[in-house]
Parts: C-alpha cells; sequence; structure tokens
C-alpha cells in the first residue's frame, strides 16, 4: 500500500468568509476599546447604526456562513447562498446583540467628578505638621478614596491630629482646624 498524503483545501467561499468574520470581530474589538474608528463629524453623532452593531453584524455573518458553507460542502452557487442565508441567520441577532450592549455602554450613569465644593466638611488627619503662617498637609477621603492635601490653619497643628477642613483654597489646599 502506498503512502498518500493528502491535504484538506479550504473553499475559497469559506476562506472569503472567514476573512469577513476575522475583519467584523476586529473591528468590533476595537471600537468596544474606544478608539472611535471609523469616526466621522461630531463624536457624539453615532448615526442610524453604530459601528459596533455593523462590526457585530459582519463578525457573525462571515463566521456563521463560514460554517454552513463547510457543513454544504459548497459544491454549488445554491449551496454558497444557503450558507449566506447562515450567516444572516447568525448576524441578526448578534448584531443586535451587539448594539444593546454598545449603547448600554455609552449611557452608564456614573458619579460626579469631585470639585473643590466637596473637600469643604471633611475629616482628614495630619500627616505633615500645619505651622500658624505656612503650609503642612493632611490627609482627607474624598468619594471614598484617600486624598493628600497642603493644609493651612490659624494656630499650629501636630502630626496626627484629626481636622475639618473649614475652607476649600484650591484643589489641592484647605484650611483646617482641629476636630
Amino acid at each position: 500500500m502506498r503512502g498518500v498524503d493528502t491535504v484538506k483545501v479550504v473553499a475559497t467561499g469559506t476562506l472569503i468568509f472567514l476573512i469577513i468574520g476575522g475583519a467584523g470581530i476586529g473591528v468590533l474589538a476595537l471600537a468596544l476599546l474606544g478608539t472611535e474608528l471609523f469616526q466621522f463629524g461630531h463624536a457624539d453623532v453615532d448615526g442610524p447604526i453604530s459601528v459596533e452593531t455593523v462590526a457585530g453584524f459582519a463578525g457573525a455573518f462571515g463566521f456563521g456562513a463560514a460554517i454552513v458553507n463547510e457543513l454544504l460542502g459548497a459544491q454549488t452557487p445554491g449551496m454558497v447562498v444557503g450558507a449566506v442565508a447562515g450567516g444572516v441567520l447568525a448576524a441578526v441577532p448578534t448584531g443586535w446583540l451587539a448594539s444593546r450592549l454598545s449603547r448600554a455602554a455609552r449611557n452608564m450613569r456614573t458619579d460626579p467628578t469631585p470639585t473643590r465644593d466637596d473637600l469643604v466638611g471633611a475629616l482628614g488627619l495630619v500627616v505633615t505638621p500645619v505651622p500658624a503662617n505656612g503650609y503642612g498637609e493632611v490627609r482627607i477621603r474624598l468619594a471614598g478614596q484617600p486624598v493628600k492635601l497642603s493644609a493651612r490653619a490659624d494656630q499650629p497643628i501636630p502630626i496626627g491630629a484629626q481636622v475639618f477642613v473649614v475652607q476649600a483654597l484650591s484643589e489641592t489646599s484647605v484650611h483646617v482646624e482641629t476636630y
């Protein structure tokens, strides 16, 4: 018996569908990571169909059509049309899902950014002594995060003293009193 090396040849249609699927997934990944690929005009205007929707549709279409194309054997144009129909069947729900998820991510509610007005009333701890005519440092919690600020006071305050912010002099410095 002779040894025969066999190589399975990928059908041209399947290869084209895989390229479409790969390109769609690549664009979808970039769009979801916020690269604003293919963004034209104003940044807030996305148009009736978002890039994420089109990319998700193209990715699912390409891979779905490639799977169906390989299952059918892609011997006739009718089989290729069947593969296209299978790709569309996979792409429609995927495009809808990509649209919903990207819209949800864009419109996600977030907490407002803290401002200097949020410093007033905060309790803190002196980490560098505050002299009478100069600046020391205090650590306060702002929006749950520790923040170190320059601090002034009417009287000297030693390290470790608890303080209360009575005035925000700037975004990075405050006027404090002992607590």
